[in-house]
């Protein structure tokens, strides 16, 4: 029998809960993403890692539902979390000249396309599946394809996410909107009891 295609997820969080959330989808932000990503995996192919980038939200009731969210999913050793970082910039309102903060998301891009490249060249994986619409993560697919013109490239769209130059780029494309079944084959407990016997929660919110 032939080795396994080894396989690793790069989720753009940001990209997938917004996603999510434009379906109102609310309920699967409680999700258990390694369960969810290697159900569609073959028997041929086996799940190295599901590496999920992300930031810590700047309010305090999201950051606190977020880290459960990140807790959640740590339990499962094939996850992996990277976090990059929001920096404030400053909008002027057109009508009464205030100024408005604002945070913006930094880093994310450049984390998984390091990644993504860093495990090709380490030959990490077979296959590279990136979970994201932003069109702006073709460059590090364009590298890949130099480096090694057999390794495989797939991307998830997050629901109501999609790139035409993302799906010219890749070997096989997949909507995730369509697969609402393993979104509610893949939910996480409502209480979940750790080793230390704290006990992580789903938020109320999410329900």
């Amino acid at each position: 029998m032939k080795n396994k295609q080894k396989v690793i997820f790069y989720v753009d969080g940001f990209n997938f809960y917004f996603g999510l959330k434009s379906k109102k989808w609310r309920k699967y932000y409680w999700l258990d993403m390694v369960k969810f990503l290697q159900s569609f995996l073959k028997p041929h192919q086996e799940l190295i890692s599901v590496k999920y980038f992300s930031a810590v939200q700047k309010n305090a009731d999201k950051a606190d539902r977020q880290d459960l969210f990140f807790s959640a999913n740590k339990l499962n050793p094939k996850f992996q979390l990277h976090l990059g970082k929001f920096l404030q910039k400053t909008l002027i309102c057109r009508n009464c000249k205030d100024s408005i903060p604002q945070y913006e998301e930094k880093e994310t891009d450049v984390r998984i396309s390091t990644q993504m490249l860093t495990d090709v060249v380490n030959k990490k994986c077979d296959i590279s599946v990136l979970v994201s619409a932003d069109s702006d993560l073709i460059p590090p697919i364009e590298a890949i394809k130099e480096i090694n013109s057999k390794h495989k490239i797939w991307v998830f769209f997050p629901p109501k996410r999609y790139s035409n130059d993302l799906v010219n780029m890749s070997d096989l494309y997949i909507k995730l909107e369509r697969h609402i079944q393993r979104f509610e084959n893949s939910m996480l407990d409502n209480e979940i009891e750790t080793i230390s016997d704290f006990i992580i929660k789903r938020p109320k919110h999410w329900k």
